[in-house]
């Protein structure tokens, strides 16, 4: 028999199909390229079991055609990434009455390119190009990031298979969560949690009740005083574990750790906690499933100081917000990095679909003075919410600003000092000026104050679309 009589395809050895009679074990490097290939341009169909020349069929027992699909999974879980989409499918057919099968292989187009194969510490990228596979040129590798779909970690199909029983923690939170609701597997299927050979996402690996990797590594601290550097370190305590619990772990550190005061007002009295219960949720919710799960060797870092709570997160804004200092959180704008994680997160109950998580802490402090004012600060490795301590009095003192001295602005007002302060090391907004002065973002601040810094070369300007960001001219200022 010939492979066309089962699959109607005639045009074999193309550019979307290959056979190969058996997978050499003695060296794996001549197929799998085939499969980076594959996955690196458009996809195609690898068959095993059948003569790449004639298209005859040689076919394996059922014994035997497992031995050969686990080989197959092991050589590219070992020497491919990242893994390459693909489905296996056991084509069944019979000879004098015996069953036999071939093995087919239909990899799919990357949506994160370029795929690259390791093999004897040697790192290659390939091509398919009309029926053969070989070495991309260098136009093509670039051709093939600028092109890539970018997909984040978390969606990329891992190597383990989804087990009902892995996951009791996370069904246990989307039940206290989610209103007793008990979290199906339809539901995970139609959220991309695994694939239709039911392998996992990288994403749902992270809540598997025995993770130990060190993708949700999280380090908490408490400081005696201001700052880190000259302050004794009180507590330090790290953990390592599945999502759900990550989460819980935090939000116990800092409701154990955190100050509580009483407000008396006339008759009655107010209770106030040094961080809004919600706010401390949102924050820590955000830096899970926001942070940059493709950086290896970083955490999550929560640390409590006396007039501040920080919570950082590898990765910067993914596609959103600009670097620097900003009280706007309300117009803060991310889109999502892990567009899985969110969506169970979403799921269960503790991420709003519309992304009003900084709203809801900017909503929890809109009493509180500019002191009390939680901020974001936005680096290009990592970005920190600040949520001050309202049982501080003193609130948070800013000392990353640094004392400047310069020539007095010819028309200049109050403000030009500290503006020129506040953008001498990262540019900002008018929006994050205004913010900072604690006044109006208004034409008056534009024209009348940035406009006139501008023309006597005390700031300097940039646009990144439409927004027009200011910074210190540090040839007219400078450091006092």
């Amino acid at each position: 028999m010939f492979l066309e009589e089962i699959t109607g395809q005639l045009n074999l050895e193309s550019r979307d199909y290959e056979c190969k009679a058996r997978l050499d074990h003695n060296n794996s490097a001549g197929w799998l390229k085939t499969v980076a290939g594959f996955a690196n341009s458009s996809g195609g169909l690898l068959y095993i079991g059948v003569e790449d020349k004639t298209g005859k069929l040689i076919g394996f027992t059922r014994a035997e055609s497992d031995i050969e699909r686990n080989y197959f999974n092991n050589q590219v879980n070992e020497h491919i990434f990242p893994r390459p989409p693909y489905k296996i499918e056991f084509l069944r057919y019979t000879v004098h009455e015996k069953e036999r099968f071939i093995i087919q292989i239909k990899v799919e187009e990357s949506p994160v390119k370029p795929i690259i194969l390791k093999y004897n510490n040697v790192p290659s990228i390939y091509m398919r190009r009309e029926g053969f596979t070989g070495g991309a040129t260098y136009e093509e590798i670039i051709q093939m990031s600028i092109h890539s779909q970018k997909a984040e970690f978390d969606t990329l199909i891992s190597d383990m298979d989804y087990q009902r029983k892995d996951f009791t923690h996370l069904l246990q939170f989307h039940k206290d969560h989610a209103g007793g609701k008990a979290l199906t597997d339809k539901a995970l299927a139609s959220l991309g949690f695994f694939d239709s050979n039911r392998k996992l996402a990288n994403g749902s690996v992270l809540f598997r009740d025995n993770y130990s990797g060190g993708k949700t590594d999280i380090q908490c601290s408490v400081f005696s005083g201001l700052t880190k550097g000259s302050e004794r370190i009180i507590t330090v305590n790290r953990f390592s574990g599945s999502i759900t619990d990550s989460i819980e772990f935090a939000m116990d550190f800092v409701r154990q750790r955190m100050n509580h005061t009483i407000v008396k007002q006339g008759t009655s009295h107010i209770d106030i906690s040094a961080f809004p219960e919600r706010a401390l949720f949102e924050g820590i919710i955000n830096s899970i499933a926001h942070r940059d799960y493709f950086l290896d060797g970083t955490q999550i870092q929560i640390d409590m100081f006396l007039d501040r709570l920080e919570i950082s997160s590898p990765g910067s804004f993914f596609q959103g917000t600009a670097l620097g200092k900003t009280y706007d959180l309300s117009g803060i704008i991310s889109k999502r990095r892990n567009e899985l994680i969110c969506g169970i997160l979403v799921h269960c109950n503790v991420m709003e679909a519309a992304g009003t998580g900084f709203d809801k802490i900017a909503e929890d402090y809109k009493d509180a003075d500019e002191a009390h004012k939680p901020f974001i600060n936005s680096a290009t490795d990592h970005f920190t919410l600040v949520l001050p301590d309202l049982t501080y009095m003193n609130g948070v003192n800013d000392s990353s600003l640094p004392e400047i001295e310069f020539v007095p602005v010819p028309g200049g007002t109050a403000h030009a000092k500290e503006i020129l302060s506040y953008c001498y090391f990262t540019a900002r907004t008018a929006a994050d000026i205004a913010a900072f002065l604690g006044i109006s973002n208004s034409t008056y601040l534009r024209r009348n104050i940035l406009d006139n810094l501008t023309a006597n070369g005390y700031l300097i300007t940039s646009k990144q679309s439409r927004t027009v960001y200011y910074k210190t001219n540090r040839e007219q200022v400078r450091k006092g």
